[in-house]
């Protein structure tokens, strides 16, 4: 899979890297980004966390992980909700622990649609959430990263990032999600957020869902926004590769080849 695989992550949910795809992943030398849904945190022990991290560190590959999602609403005006939201988001602490990633990947969980009417409250009620749990990562030498899934332009991330910037938080930009669900070109997206840009989940699609294609498969100028990046950094964030099928993985990697800037 090329000269990139020491340099990208590829996402996995724990369940299938422990039942499945763990000697894969150390056989291919391929640095996962390990993704925590409620069944996982609850099913697994610390010893199952730990005995996969240690077979990663004896590889050397670096981690990161993805925080559980589903029906979290961490500035839900229901205090009940709210309270479930960060009790399900901590858990992810015990793999942080295990694991030392480089970044942890948390949903908003902000959607216009339900919360539009209430943004400036959503927004408060969230920054208590976030800035508990950015400073429990950062204790454990990992850093905090916000992605957009329902957010229809970057102006509804951005006093996220104002607020937490002394947190240490970064963005996480999903191409998939911003091409399925933004009504925004991308190129606003980084030009609005690019000081907060730490970390790029990249997927495909025809713009219609969310399809979790292989890189060029889709309808997403993968180029474009490479050469964009370019001139915001010299550097790479942390970049990870989100297909669903085992079998789209080697050509996202061979497309992301052709256009890695740096």
């Amino acid at each position: 899979m090329g000269k990139l695989r020491n340099q990208v992550q590829v996402n996995i949910p724990f369940t299938m890297l422990y039942e499945s795809f763990l000697d894969g992943f150390l056989m291919e030398g391929l640095n996962p980004e390990i993704g925590f849904d409620a069944s996982a945190l609850d099913r697994y022990a610390p010893s199952d966390f730990c005995h996969v991290a240690k077979k990663l560190r004896e590889r050397n590959l670096t981690v990161t992980l993805h925080a559980p999602f589903m029906d979290l609403s961490p500035g839900s005006p229901d205090p009940r909700v709210r309270s479930l939201t960060r009790e399900r988001l901590g858990q992810i602490l015990g793999p942080v622990r295990a694991f030392l990633p480089k970044t942890v990947v948390c949903h908003t969980g902000y959607d216009a649609r339900r919360y539009g009417h209430m943004w400036g409250d959503w927004i408060e009620r969230s920054l208590e959430l976030w800035s508990w749990l950015a400073e429990q990562v950062r204790s454990e030498g990992a850093l905090l990263m916000l992605e957009n899934v329902y957010e229809q332009g970057p102006e509804e991330m951005h006093t996220l990032f104002e607020q937490l910037a002394g947190h240490g938080v970064g963005f996480c930009l999903d191409t998939g999600h911003q091409a399925a669900f933004g009504r925004t070109p991308p190129e606003q997206w980084i030009e609005f957020l690019g000081p907060y840009l730490g970390q790029l989940h990249l997927h495909d699609n025809s713009g219609k869902r969310d399809e979790h294609l292989a890189l060029g498969n889709g309808n997403i100028d993968f180029f474009r926004l490479f050469r964009r990046l370019e001139r915001l950094t010299k550097r790479p964030p942390v970049v990870t590769l989100e297909p669903h099928r085992e079998e789209d993985l080697p050509p996202s990697f061979k497309y992301l080849e052709k256009i890695w800037p740096w």
